[in-house]
């Protein structure tokens, strides 16, 4: 599929990558979402919490949410997706990664990049509310679960009608050399606190898997995935959950309508988060490189993301 133009044309203030990112993360509020959580067990013990919302009227179409790093169902540009679905007939199901919805989880492992078998389960929850058309979309690190979970030559529904991701690190090794840069550091600081915060937390509940002084010594998101990440989710080191991780290497394998956005300006991806090669030889995958948005920042007119309205746009062609 040739790559898709973008007509995204922000206001000048938001043509600055930084700004969007920051604005939009910090500033930026939705009103008018109401969601109700509903907790789904999973088969490890573990569990995940879903926060719904839902459309004016009884509907048979529903999106599936997925937030990022570090994020929870309730940050704007989740609240911001669903309001959207919601306004256009479709129920929405946010999801809360393990770790993410308030609550410590039960087991000594957490969410990351590559766990799409939590992806299965959350979408054979929802199939089984008897929805007939349903829409995955994620942000950021959800989005690589979402373009990976569609590249695995998994037996998936006939029911998931189309995939969006935005602003995904495809490439998980060239993101993170990308946010340990000196000028990503501020951001890259911060994801580092609350993770260290969170995994402080499971050090008392299971120290037969990790001490706190191997955790405080952590320095930056590389270490902490050589010292976390990839010890409890049975990973060699960092590089190798990086490699096995990636959405990139699935992208040829995708059969399901993908829309993904990456913004040019997005300060997080490297030059390998933009898969133009492999969107001209598959033509399921749909990229858009808008020169503008940031991280997950891409503010429009009147309160709305441009990317909420491409992705309602993109599935209602595949309903």
């Amino acid at each position: 599929m040739p790559i898709l133009p973008s007509e995204y044309q922000p206001k000048k203030i938001f043509r600055n990558g930084d700004f969007s990112t920051i604005y939009s993360a910090l500033f930026r509020k939705v009103t008018g979402v109401t969601q109700q959580r509903e907790r789904l067990e999973l088969s490890d013990g573990d569990f995940l919490d879903l926060d719904w919302s839902f459309a004016q009227e009884k509907t048979d179409r529903c999106v599936i949410l997925f937030h990022g790093l570090e994020g929870s169902a309730q940050r704007h540009y989740m609240l911001g997706a669903a309001k959207i679905f919601n306004e256009n007939g479709f129920d929405c199901c946010a999801v809360n990664h393990r770790d993410c919805s308030g609550e410590s989880n039960r087991v000594h492992y957490s969410y990351h990049s590559g766990r799409t078998d939590d992806v299965q389960e959350v979408i054979e929850k929802v199939l089984s509310k008897n929805y007939e058309k349903v829409i995955l979309k994620g942000f950021s690190l959800g989005g690589n679960l979402c373009l990976k979970y569609a590249g695995e030559n998994r037996n998936i529904s006939e029911k998931i009608k189309a995939i969006i991701a935005i602003s995904t690190p495809i490439d998980l090794k060239g993101s993170m050399y990308k946010l340990t840069s000196r000028r990503n550091l501020v951001y890259a600081n911060n994801f580092l606190k609350t993770l260290k915060k969170k995994t402080l937390i499971k050090c008392k509940r299971f120290p037969e898997f990790l001490t706190e002084s191997e955790i405080q010594n952590i320095k930056n998101l590389k270490e902490f995935d050589d010292v976390y990440t990839s010890k409890v989710n049975g990973f060699k080191d960092a590089f190798d959950y990086y490699e096995k991780c990636s959405s990139k290497q699935f992208l040829k394998n995708i059969k399901i309508p993908t829309l993904l956005i990456n913004a040019k300006n997005d300060s997080f991806l490297s030059e390998s988060c933009f898969p133009k090669e492999e969107a001209l030889v598959n033509s399921f995958l749909h990229l858009e490189i808008p020169d503008f948005g940031g991280h997950v920042g891409f503010m429009d007119q009147n309160n709305a993301f441009y990317t909420e309205k491409r992705a309602l746009e993109f599935a209602q062609q595949y309903l």
